[in-house]
Protein backbone atom coordinates (compact mmCIF):
# COMPACT_ATOMS: atom_id res chain seq x y z
CA UNK A 1 0.00 0.00 0.00
CA UNK A 2 1.45 3.50 -1.28
CA UNK A 3 0.96 5.57 1.60
CA UNK A 4 0.09 10.01 -0.38
CA UNK A 5 0.32 13.29 1.60
CA UNK A 6 -2.16 15.78 0.44
CA UNK A 7 -0.65 18.94 1.45
CA UNK A 8 -3.57 21.66 1.10
CA UNK A 9 -4.98 24.77 1.99
CA UNK A 10 -8.64 25.91 2.64
CA UNK A 11 -8.12 28.60 0.79
CA UNK A 12 -7.29 26.99 -3.11
CA UNK A 13 -10.00 25.89 -5.10
CA UNK A 14 -7.74 23.44 -6.48
CA UNK A 15 -7.57 21.85 -3.52
CA UNK A 16 -11.44 21.52 -3.60
CA UNK A 17 -11.36 19.72 -6.85
CA UNK A 18 -8.78 17.66 -6.62
CA UNK A 19 -10.32 16.59 -2.86
CA UNK A 20 -13.23 15.55 -4.71
CA UNK A 21 -11.56 14.25 -7.44
CA UNK A 22 -8.55 11.95 -5.62
CA UNK A 23 -10.75 8.86 -4.99
CA UNK A 24 -11.91 8.21 -8.30
CA UNK A 25 -8.45 9.25 -10.48
CA UNK A 26 -6.84 6.75 -7.75
CA UNK A 27 -9.80 3.85 -8.40
CA UNK A 28 -8.59 0.11 -8.08
CA UNK A 29 -5.29 1.18 -6.13
CA UNK A 30 -4.06 0.23 -2.67
CA UNK A 31 -3.08 3.48 -0.87
CA UNK A 32 -3.83 5.91 2.00
CA UNK A 33 -3.81 9.19 2.47
CA UNK A 34 -2.63 11.74 5.16
CA UNK A 35 -4.20 15.13 4.64
CA UNK A 36 -1.93 18.05 5.59
CA UNK A 37 -2.94 21.42 5.63
CA UNK A 38 -0.28 24.41 5.66
CA UNK A 39 -0.21 27.75 4.92
CA UNK A 40 -0.34 28.21 1.37
CA UNK A 41 0.60 32.71 1.35
CA UNK A 42 3.92 31.19 3.15
CA UNK A 43 4.96 28.78 0.49
CA UNK A 44 4.16 30.91 -2.13
CA UNK A 45 6.43 34.03 -0.23
CA UNK A 46 9.57 31.71 -0.52
CA UNK A 47 9.41 31.88 -4.13
CA UNK A 48 8.44 35.25 -4.25
CA UNK A 49 5.00 34.57 -5.70
CA UNK A 50 2.16 36.52 -5.61
CA UNK A 51 0.06 33.70 -6.32
CA UNK A 52 -3.06 33.78 -8.89
CA UNK A 53 -4.63 36.55 -6.71
CA UNK A 54 -2.11 38.74 -7.08
CA UNK A 55 -2.30 39.40 -11.02
CA UNK A 56 -5.77 41.10 -12.02
CA UNK A 57 -6.36 39.39 -15.12
CA UNK A 58 -5.17 36.03 -13.32
CA UNK A 59 -7.52 35.94 -10.72
CA UNK A 60 -10.21 36.82 -12.91
CA UNK A 61 -9.19 33.90 -15.42
CA UNK A 62 -8.42 31.53 -12.35
CA UNK A 63 -11.67 32.29 -10.81
CA UNK A 64 -13.42 31.13 -14.05
CA UNK A 65 -11.31 28.31 -14.62
CA UNK A 66 -12.15 26.40 -11.05
CA UNK A 67 -15.68 27.60 -11.73
CA UNK A 68 -15.57 25.65 -15.19
CA UNK A 69 -14.11 23.22 -13.73
CA UNK A 70 -16.74 22.08 -11.07
CA UNK A 71 -19.38 22.57 -13.85
CA UNK A 72 -17.30 19.97 -15.74
CA UNK A 73 -16.25 17.57 -13.10
CA UNK A 74 -19.69 17.61 -11.54
CA UNK A 75 -18.33 19.11 -8.38
CA UNK A 76 -20.06 21.63 -6.58
CA UNK A 77 -18.14 24.83 -6.52
CA UNK A 78 -19.19 28.61 -5.88
CA UNK A 79 -16.68 30.97 -5.20
CA UNK A 80 -16.83 32.50 -1.88
CA UNK A 81 -18.33 36.07 -0.84
CA UNK A 82 -14.84 37.45 -0.64
CA UNK A 83 -11.54 35.87 -2.03
CA UNK A 84 -8.77 34.97 -1.27
CA UNK A 85 -9.23 35.62 2.53
CA UNK A 86 -6.99 34.78 5.38
CA UNK A 87 -7.26 30.69 5.61
CA UNK A 88 -5.59 30.84 9.51
CA UNK A 89 -8.85 30.29 11.43
CA UNK A 90 -9.83 27.07 9.04
CA UNK A 91 -6.04 26.01 8.94
CA UNK A 92 -6.34 26.15 13.14
CA UNK A 93 -9.85 24.64 13.50
CA UNK A 94 -8.84 22.06 10.86
CA UNK A 95 -5.36 20.88 13.20
CA UNK A 96 -7.10 21.24 16.35
CA UNK A 97 -8.86 17.88 15.41
CA UNK A 98 -5.31 16.39 14.90
CA UNK A 99 -2.53 15.10 16.78
CA UNK A 100 0.35 14.95 14.45
CA UNK A 101 -0.46 17.67 11.83
CA UNK A 102 -2.59 15.33 9.88
CA UNK A 103 -6.26 15.85 9.44
CA UNK A 104 -8.52 12.99 8.21
CA UNK A 105 -10.98 12.73 5.14
CA UNK A 106 -14.31 13.89 7.15
CA UNK A 107 -12.48 17.01 8.60
CA UNK A 108 -10.45 18.34 5.47
CA UNK A 109 -13.79 17.48 3.59
CA UNK A 110 -16.46 19.56 5.93
CA UNK A 111 -13.61 22.78 6.16
CA UNK A 112 -13.34 22.58 2.21
CA UNK A 113 -17.29 22.56 1.51
CA UNK A 114 -17.13 25.06 4.02
CA UNK A 115 -15.65 27.42 1.59
CA UNK A 116 -16.32 26.42 -1.64
CA UNK A 117 -20.24 25.11 -1.85
CA UNK A 118 -22.92 28.09 -1.27
CA UNK A 119 -21.07 31.17 -1.96
CA UNK A 120 -21.11 32.33 1.47
CA UNK A 121 -18.72 34.25 2.90
CA UNK A 122 -15.99 31.56 4.57
CA UNK A 123 -15.03 33.71 7.70
CA UNK A 124 -18.71 34.79 9.03
CA UNK A 125 -18.62 34.47 12.74
CA UNK A 126 -21.77 32.52 12.45
CA UNK A 127 -20.60 30.19 10.02
CA UNK A 128 -17.05 29.86 11.70
CA UNK A 129 -19.76 28.37 14.59
CA UNK A 130 -21.11 26.35 12.84
CA UNK A 131 -18.16 25.26 11.81
CA UNK A 132 -16.74 24.26 15.00
CA UNK A 133 -19.88 22.44 15.91
CA UNK A 134 -19.65 20.15 12.51
CA UNK A 135 -16.00 19.57 13.99
CA UNK A 136 -16.71 19.13 17.71
CA UNK A 137 -16.44 15.37 17.95
CA UNK A 138 -13.02 15.73 15.85
CA UNK A 139 -11.66 17.72 18.44
CA UNK A 140 -8.53 17.19 20.51
CA UNK A 141 -8.81 17.38 23.94
CA UNK A 142 -7.98 20.68 25.48
CA UNK A 143 -7.74 21.97 21.48
CA UNK A 144 -9.18 25.02 19.92
CA UNK A 145 -9.00 27.69 17.25
CA UNK A 146 -7.32 29.82 19.65
CA UNK A 147 -4.87 26.98 21.04
CA UNK A 148 -1.27 26.66 20.64
CA UNK A 149 -1.22 23.04 19.43
CA UNK A 150 -2.98 23.85 16.12
CA UNK A 151 -0.51 27.01 15.39
CA UNK A 152 2.16 24.94 16.34
CA UNK A 153 1.31 22.18 13.77
CA UNK A 154 0.38 24.44 11.46
CA UNK A 155 3.98 26.07 11.50
CA UNK A 156 5.81 22.53 11.30
CA UNK A 157 3.43 21.33 8.87
CA UNK A 158 4.71 24.56 6.57
CA UNK A 159 8.28 24.58 6.99
CA UNK A 160 7.74 20.49 6.40
CA UNK A 161 6.44 21.52 3.17
CA UNK A 162 8.64 24.00 2.48
CA UNK A 163 11.80 22.04 3.13
CA UNK A 164 10.17 18.85 0.75
CA UNK A 165 10.19 21.33 -2.11
CA UNK A 166 6.44 21.98 -2.07
CA UNK A 167 5.53 25.18 -3.75
CA UNK A 168 1.51 25.40 -4.07
CA UNK A 169 -0.89 23.22 -3.12
CA UNK A 170 -2.73 21.28 -3.81
CA UNK A 171 0.66 18.75 -3.90
CA UNK A 172 0.82 15.27 -3.52
CA UNK A 173 4.20 13.17 -2.36
CA UNK A 174 4.83 9.35 -2.68
CA UNK A 175 8.31 7.90 -2.43
CA UNK A 176 9.72 11.05 -2.19
CA UNK A 177 8.67 12.13 -5.52
CA UNK A 178 6.31 15.63 -5.62
CA UNK A 179 3.37 15.66 -8.41
CA UNK A 180 1.39 19.06 -7.81
CA UNK A 181 -1.72 20.56 -8.92
CA UNK A 182 -4.96 18.64 -10.18
CA UNK A 183 -3.76 18.55 -13.51
CA UNK A 184 -1.37 16.27 -12.02
CA UNK A 185 -3.59 13.66 -10.77
CA UNK A 186 -3.46 11.97 -13.94
CA UNK A 187 0.89 11.62 -13.79
CA UNK A 188 0.51 10.60 -9.71
CA UNK A 189 -2.04 7.83 -11.26
CA UNK A 190 0.48 6.74 -13.92
CA UNK A 191 3.10 6.22 -11.36
CA UNK A 192 1.33 4.53 -9.03
CA UNK A 193 0.46 2.25 -12.04
CA UNK A 194 4.42 1.57 -12.37
CA UNK A 195 4.66 3.31 -15.57
CA UNK A 196 8.21 3.06 -17.04
CA UNK A 197 8.56 6.67 -17.70
CA UNK A 198 9.15 7.26 -14.27
CA UNK A 199 12.39 4.83 -14.27
CA UNK A 200 13.79 6.75 -17.36
CA UNK A 201 15.61 10.48 -17.47
CA UNK A 202 11.79 12.00 -17.83
CA UNK A 203 11.86 13.01 -13.90
CA UNK A 204 15.08 13.53 -12.89
CA UNK A 205 16.63 15.06 -16.27
CA UNK A 206 14.70 18.18 -15.99
CA UNK A 207 16.81 19.53 -12.89
CA UNK A 208 19.96 19.57 -15.37
CA UNK A 209 18.60 21.33 -17.63
CA UNK A 210 20.58 24.73 -18.06
CA UNK A 211 18.69 28.34 -17.65
CA UNK A 212 18.62 30.47 -20.71
CA UNK A 213 18.29 33.60 -18.01
CA UNK A 214 21.33 35.94 -16.28
CA UNK A 215 21.67 34.99 -12.75
CA UNK A 216 20.25 38.60 -11.14
CA UNK A 217 22.89 40.30 -9.50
Amino acid sequence: MKRITFYLDFISPYAWLAFERLPEVLEGLSYSVAYKPVLLGALLAQHANPGPAGIAPKRDWTYRHVTWLGHAHGIALQMPARHPFNPLPLLRQALACSDDGHINRYVAGTVLRHVWQGGQDALDPARMADLAAALAEQLRPGQDIASEGPKALLRANTEAAQAAGVFGVPAFEVDGKLFWGLDGLPMLRAYLDGDAWFDGPGWDGVSAVPSGLAAKG
